[in-house]
């Protein structure tokens, strides 16, 4: 359930209050996993309960759309974390029709949760992501945490304001 405000007078649209970042634990590890967390919980959250059609209408000119921005943050989990392979990177940004908003909120939450059991086995940043892609080295952990951080977090930032174009919803 949202943390939400009441209907903000001037607006009349839903606000709910910024989740602060997280208090994380004091290694390396512990800081780069609880942002990553932090911010897959607020996108999840930003896609969570948006309304059909609009969250599969594109909102700016590049096409992009709240629906497309979570199924692409799927394969991005799956190919960094858990080695699958994607050959059209731009149609990740496309949800399939049939494809509501629970089913790939859950899909997400799937593939997030099977890439942290990947990395609750990682004792070593600096050691290769352990999955299996033949042909091609596997990037640090440490290199894969940072780039999902800032993957993650760039379409969060889209995601907002694509959430409050479709219905007023703000905040993370």
């Amino acid at each position: 359930m949202p943390n939400t405000t009441p209907r903000t007078p001037r607006t009349g649209r839903t606000r709910r209050r910024d989740t602060p970042p997280p208090r994380t634990g004091s290694s390396e590890a512990e800081t780069l996993r609880g942002f990553l967390d932090y911010l897959r919980t607020s996108i999840a959250g930003k896609v969570d309960g948006a309304p059909e059609p609009q969250v599969r209408t594109a909102a700016v000119a590049s096409g992009t759309n709240l629906l497309g921005l979570l199924n692409h943050l799927t394969h991005v989990e799956r190919a960094i974390f858990l080695g699958h392979e994607v050959a059209d990177w731009q149609a990740t940004f496309r949800a399939a029709p049939q494809d509501g908003v629970d089913e790939v909120v859950a899909r997400y939450r799937e593939a997030v949760e099977r890439a942290n059991r990947v990395l609750d086995a990682c004792t070593d940043l600096g050691e290769p992501v352990p999955r299996p892609r033949p042909g091609r080295p596997a990037p640090s952990v440490r290199w894969a945490l940072t780039h999902m951080i800032e993957e993650t977090g760039r379409h969060a930032g889209h995601a907002d304001i694509l959430r409050e174009l479709i219905d007023g919803e703000t905040g993370r």
